[in-house]
């Protein structure tokens, strides 16, 4: 089916599939939102760029939803350019992968590898930002299509249990560790479905339809074939976060295993005895710390493959928790590590966050480490907030500090780059301690160090003392702007760049799929741009907040991902069955709803029993969140031009991805700002007459 984009009128086009319209839009919402989230994983371990723009993946797939929604009225033919750009795509970077060196910026740390590989950032960026825009317009197509032939609230609503269900369809493939083949041959699947004719018909026709069904499965069978070879290449895997690789070997005697996460070595797996012989700094918070005797109850937080937890054992310690937030990295630890530190029964193993696990734990230590936390992986959705961010805060350290013995003491260590990185760290120690901690650095261009701080000045032991931070040092992250890794108070220009270059972009590539008239179509529906963008933002701030009150662990983020869309679906329900209150109603809703979140902040609810913590969590993110989308839904209704008002809907949730940048300014909690302005604005912009109707 097609649709006249003036009119919404339906006439009749060629379309394959045999499934009835709400099928096949369940379907193409769903290899949507799959194709989405696996290009967001598959590309990010293999171009180390994207670790640290995770959403510029997410920039290109809204880009290219809303180009493909709005070019659903003036398609003539079924979107071949779909699968044979996926093709391309997975040839291109299976043929130069890319590992990135940490950057020339000075104003944000990349925990990457020295060398690079592959094409340079500013090629191999624009490259993937438009083929993740072309790839991801083609299911958006189909999606228009169905909704021209649906009620607008019934193909919304049907559209959301698509994407529902590619989120959960893709989350049950992480959580059982499935290789990308799997989601290969889902896409590979649900695209041959909605595009391949089931009729052969006879001459011309039977030709065209054999040419249909090349142009689809030909550059998928070699997606197919890509994603084989690296699923089954030996000493591979697949964890929720990263592509693992193995490397078992032996040097100077000592049996060695090398995990590589996302093409960058990560950590080794190394024998207690000789890490200490190799590289003393190890031992060095058993020194500092706990005066005069040695920690029997520890925990360390970012345990890995063992190393750290064998040396506690080495150490004396009698209990261990060991806090890893991998399940991947944990396993080949206690199947491969040579001292089989988790098989040790002093060692008690926890599939964690670190913040979460303190936040739930009553448990006090004598010794508290934080090992080496140095994530390649941001939440997705959230510009910037890596999986370890909210470890390094003010509030962190006081956490830790309220889980120590008395005696006890806190101590991290690992190789921070920067001199103003150490010294940022030493301060924050400072600052929830209350006194000066030791500082050992070591002496190698990485600089690695060493910062132990005991419950009481008394409870450590310096070589020497710390004479504090220099002028320059950042002040400490906290809760509300946890960017450990940023050294200014701005937007690194690095990034600036980048948004500049995907507005640009969105507004090129807006204009060539509506023929000129994408923005006349759009022009009545700018509320609706608003509202996308608003509901962008309370997105981010939910997967955030939620972030630090549960875990940024992917289950979390995924939980998250999900009561959004279902809080969207029961809102779209309630308008469909019930007398929903006027539109003025549902914004005052809305405004009281974001209101509440500004007065009762993360770090609230964060010493609240954690039962009642979830309560009263989905409560405050999600009542803004129903209430926007009620509010969408009405609106929605009574659009004209429904392909043109989803796509102004869906280009504004792109803009609100760009925002999302402002937090590195103004914090998480200042994004509840800019989401009240930019609802303003669309409350100002709804048609009056339809807000007082309805």
């Amino acid at each position: 089916m097609a649709v006249d984009s003036s009119t919404d009128h339906v006439t009749t086009t060629n379309w394959p599939s045999p499934f009835g319209v709400r099928t096949r839009l369940v379907a193409a919402s769903a290899l949507m939102l799959f194709t989405e989230l696996a290009l967001i994983r598959w590309t990010g371990s293999n171009v180390v760029h994207l670790s640290y723009f995770s959403n510029f993946v997410l920039l290109g797939s809204f880009l290219g939803i809303g180009i493909g929604v709005l070019r659903s009225g003036r398609a003539k033919r079924l979107p071949y350019y779909s699968p044979i750009m996926l093709g391309l795509l997975v040839l291109v970077i299976a043929w130069k992968p890319v590992t990135v060196n940490r950057g020339s910026s000075s104003s944000v740390i990349y925990f990457t590898s020295l060398n690079t590989t592959g094409p340079p950032v500013w090629v191999i960026l624009p490259i993937i930002f438009i083929a993740a825009a072309v790839v991801l317009a083609g299911p958006a197509e189909l999606v228009g299509r169905c909704f021209a032939e649906l009620p607008r609230l019934t193909a919304y609503r049907f559209d959301l249990i698509g994407s529902l269900a590619g989120i959960v369809t893709f989350t049950g493939l992480s959580f059982l560790g499935a290789p990308p083949i799997w989601w290969g041959l889902i896409v590979t699947i649900m695209f041959a479905g909605l595009m391949i004719p089931r009729t052969a018909g006879s001459g011309r026709r039977a030709v065209a339809m054999g040419l249909s069904a090349a142009m689809v499965l030909a550059p998928l069978l070699v997606m197919l074939g890509v994603l084989f070879h690296e699923s089954t290449k030996a000493n591979n895997s697949w964890s929720p976060y990263y592509k693992v690789q193995t490397k078992q070997y032996t040097w100077e005697g000592v049996p060695l295993l090398t995990i590589t996460v996302n093409g960058v070595p990560h950590q080794q797996a190394i024998p207690a005895d000789a890490r200490l012989q190799w590289e003393p700094q190890y031992g060095l918070p058993y020194e500092r710390a706990n005066v005069g005797k040695t920690p029997k109850n520890v925990l360390i937080i970012g345990a890995g493959s063992g190393s750290d937890v064998a040396i506690a054992l080495k150490k004396g310690a009698t209990h261990v928790d060991a806090v890893e937030i991998d399940p991947r990295i944990r396993d080949l630890g206690k199947a491969l590590h040579p001292d089989r530190p988790y098989q040790d029964p002093r060692v008690t193993s926890h599939i964690d966050d670190g913040r979460a696990y303190l936040s739930r734990t009553n448990k006090k230590y004598d010794l508290i480490l934080l090992a080496l936390p140095d994530s390649l992986t941001l939440v997705n959705g959230a510009s910037s907030l890596r999986l370890e961010s909210y470890l390094f805060t003010k509030q962190a350290f006081e956490s830790a500090r309220d889980h120590l013995n008395p005696g006890g003491a806190f101590a991290m260590y690992n190789y921070y780059r920067e001199t103003w990185l150490i010294d940022r760290l030493a301060s924050t120690a400072q600052e929830a301690f209350g006194h000066k901690p030791c500082v050992d650095k070591i002496g190698d261009g990485l600089q690695q160090a060493v910062v132990t701080v005991g419950l009481t000045e008394q409870d450590q032991t310096c070589a020497a003392e710390w004479p504090g931070p220099a002028a320059i040092t950042p002040p400490p992250a906290t809760d509300n702007r946890p960017f450990l890794y940023l050294f200014t108070d701005r937007i690194p220009s690095l990034y600036l760049v980048t948004l500049g270059l995907i507005l640009v972009a969105g507004l090129v590539g807006v204009g060539i799929a509506g023929g000129g008239s994408s923005y006349r179509r759009m022009r009545p529906y700018a509320d609706l741009f608003l509202l996308g963008a608003g509901f962008m933002l309370l997105e981010t701030k939910s997967i955030t907040g939620f972030a630090l009150l549960f875990g940024t662990t992917w289950v979390v983020n995924a939980i998250v991902f999900a009561g959004v869309l279902v809080a969207v679906l029961a809102a779209v329900e309630v308008t469909r069955r019930f007398r929903t209150p006027p539109i003025k109603v549902m914004f005052a809703v809305l405004f009281g709803g974001l209101a509440l979140s500004w007065v009762f902040p993360d770090s609230w609810l964060l010493g609240m029993p954690v039962g009642l913590r979830v309560i009263v969590a989905v409560l405050i993110a999600f009542t803004p969140i129903f209430a926007a989308n009620v509010i969408f839904a009405k609106r929605f209704t009574d659009t004209a031009d429904g392909t043109a008002s989803f796509g102004a809907n869906l280009l504004g949730a792109m803009l609100g991805g760009c925002l999302e940048y402002a937090a590195l300014i103004i914090g998480f909690h200042g994004l509840l700002i800019i989401a009240a302005l930019l609802y303003a604005g669309a409350f100002l912009l709804t048609p009056k007459a339809r807000s007082l109707a309805r």
